[in-house]
C-alpha cells in the first residue's frame, strides 16, 4: 500500500515551481499515510488559486502567504475535507480575502484508521463547485471533475491551459488511496478511475507524492491492482469459507508495514461491500464474510 519515505527528501515551507502556472508548497505533516506531507498548489502568475491549503499549521500558513507574495487570490479550492487538506482554508481566507470554493462540506464520524484523516467539521465553503464548473484568473482556468470514492465529496481540478489534473487523494504519486467505508466507496472509486482513464490529461499533480507524467499507465495499473485484490478476496473465501477481515489482511498483505494493516482492512471491507452489491459476497452477521 505504501512506500518508505524520508521527510527530509523534500523541503517544507518552500515554493517549488513545477511549471509556468503551477507551484507547490509542502506542509510539515509527514506520516505513513501522508508520505512526505500534504502538497498545497499555487496556480497562476499575476493572480492565483490555492488548491488544498492543508492543515491549520501556522508555519504552513506563513509559507503559503510568502508563496502568494501579495498577489490576488481568486479562490481557495479543496479537493475534499480530510483534516490534512482543508483546515487551512479558513485562516488563509481571513488573511487574503479569497473565497473558499470547491468540494461540498461533509461531517462524519470517521471509524477509519487515519487519525489525521478525520473529516474537517469546521469546513464552510462560500461556493460548492459542481462537476464541470470552472474558476478562472489571468491566464488560468480550473474545472471541477467529480471523483467520488476516496470520499463521497472528492473533486479533482483540471488546469485547462496545461492539460494538468490536480488529483487530491484520488490518485497519489506514491501509494494507492485508502477507500474506507462508510463514506469511502469502492464502486464509486472504480467508476471515477475509469473516468480519469478516459480523460486527456497529460500530467497529474497529486496531494501526496511526485507529479505523475504518464497518468493513464498509472491509472490502468491502479485499477488492475484493485481487481487483483478483489480476486485475492474471492479466492480466500473459496478456500476458507466464512472468514473475518483481519485473517484476510494477514494473508493478503504479507510484508506490508503492520501499521498499515488497519487501513488495509478498510480497503478489504470496501471491496467486500462492492462484491456484496454485485451479488458475489455477503456478510454473515457475526463479523465474517462469505461467497454467495
Amino acid at each position: 500500500m505504501a512506500a518508505s519515505f524520508d521527510p527530509a527528501d523534500l523541503p517544507t515551507g518552500t515554493l517549488m515551481q513545477l511549471s509556468p502556472l503551477v507551484g507547490r508548497v509542502l506542509a510539515p505533516n509527514p506520516s505513513p499515510f501522508t508520505y512526505t506531507g500534504t502538497q498545497t498548489y499555487v496556480v497562476g502568475m499575476e493572480d492565483v488559486a490555492v488548491i488544498d491549503p492543508g492543515p491549520a499549521d501556522p508555519a504552513h500558513l506563513d509559507a503559503l502567504l510568502a508563496a502568494i507574495g501579495g498577489r490576488p487570490v481568486r479562490a481557495i479550492l479543496c479537493t475534499h475535507t480530510h483534516r490534512d487538506h482543508s483546515p487551512a482554508a479558513a485562516p488563509l481566507s481571513a488573511q487574503t480575502g479569497a473565497s473558499i470554493i470547491g468540494c461540498a462540506p461533509l461531517t462524519l464520524d470517521d471509524d477509519g484508521p487515519r487519525a489525521d484523516a478525520a473529516f474537517d467539521a469546521a469546513y464552510r465553503p462560500d461556493r460548492v463547485l459542481k462537476d464541470g464548473e470552472q474558476v478562472a484568473g489571468k491566464g488560468w482556468t480550473l474545472e471541477a471533475v467529480a471523483t467520488p470514492g476516496h470520499t463521497s465529496n472528492h473533486l479533482c481540478f483540471a488546469l485547462i491551459e496545461e492539460a494538468a489534473l490536480f488529483t487530491g487523494d484520488h490518485v497519489m504519486g506514491w501509494s494507492t488511496s485508502v477507500v474506507s467505508p462508510p463514506d469511502g466507496d469502492m464502486t464509486a472509486y472504480m467508476a471515477s478511475m475509469q473516468r480519469l482513464l478516459d480523460r486527456p490529461d497529460a500530467i497529474y499533480y497529486p496531494a501526496h507524492g511526485e507529479p505523475v507524467e504518464n497518468p493513464r499507465r498509472l491509472v490502468r495499473g491502479m485499477m488492475g491492482h484493485r481487481k487483483q485484490r478483489e480476486g485475492q478476496i474471492v479466492r480466500f473465501l473459496e478456500r476458507n469459507g466464512a472468514s473475518e477481515i483481519p485473517d484476510m489482511v494477514t494473508e493478503m498483505y504479507k510484508g506490508v508495514d503492520p501499521r498499515l494493516h488497519s487501513a488495509a482492512g478498510r480497503s478489504v471491507l470496501a471491496h467486500l461491500i462492492d462484491l456484496d452489491g454485485r451479488g458475489i459476497a455477503a456478510a454473515t452477521g457475526d463479523g465474517r464474510w462469505q461467497l454467495r
